[in-house]
């Protein structure tokens, strides 16, 4: 077989598969505010959400993050968009650090509690078109917060075209149940586990 044919042969195929594509894309017509969880061992989840806020912000749509559990250490993400764009994005970080630093269970569910009270006051708000509600899968995982009243909470009082992005490891079945788009990241390797502590630009 020449080249010639090889690219001929490539080129019917791809004009195939981008048929099939526009066949399929074209029953895609609806638009509407997701429900989207991000969850798994693997690194990333947090990650891939504060990807979208930043597409949000470079389409000038409002958008909003609340962290549930990470404190108030010093974070790439939040710096910028505190820095640089906290007209269009507002950041509320409302926990105190992971539960295994506070040690403070009490305490834990009355931050998660406010936390929860500030997200569903920015999620009402229809002119903010996407809320991350940054590891609040920790809090669910240990019962700091009801998952069915979360749950109820975006299937009642979310505006339509709103979207919702919930990250952390262990994401409550009732939640994934309900949500438009779950992504699981898997861990294959992870530097840590081969004495590399968390670096600037890679984990914060």
């Amino acid at each position: 077989m020449t080249d010639m044919d090889d690219a001929a042969r490539h080129a019917a195929k791809m004009a195939k598969k981008k048929t099939a594509r526009d066949k399929i894309m074209a029953t895609k017509t609806d638009q509407k505010g997701l429900v989207i969880v991000h969850t798994g061992k693997g690194k990333g989840k947090s990650t891939a959400a504060f990807g979208m806020i930043f597409r949000c912000i470079a389409h000038d749509m409002p958008c909003a993050v609340v962290q549930f559990i990470k404190g108030g250490m010093s974070t790439g993400e939040r710096d910028l968009i505190l820095d640089k764009f906290s007209g269009i994005c507002q950041f509320h970080t409302m926990g105190e650090g992971f539960t295994w630093e506070t040690q403070d269970k009490s305490r834990d569910m009355e931050m998660a509690a406010v936390a929860w009270e500030k997200a569903k006051e920015l999620i009402r708000n229809p002119d903010i078109r996407m809320v991350l509600l940054d590891e609040i899968n920790i809090a669910l995982r240990y019962d700091y917060l009801d998952v069915n009243e979360v749950v109820q909470f975006l299937k009642d009082e979310k505006p339509e075209m709103t979207h919702v992005v919930l990250t952390g490891r262990n994401a409550k079945e009732e939640l994934i149940e309900a949500a438009d788009l779950v992504t699981e990241m898997e861990l294959i390797k992870h530097p840590f586990r081969s004495g590399i502590k968390a670096q600037i630009g890679v984990e914060f």
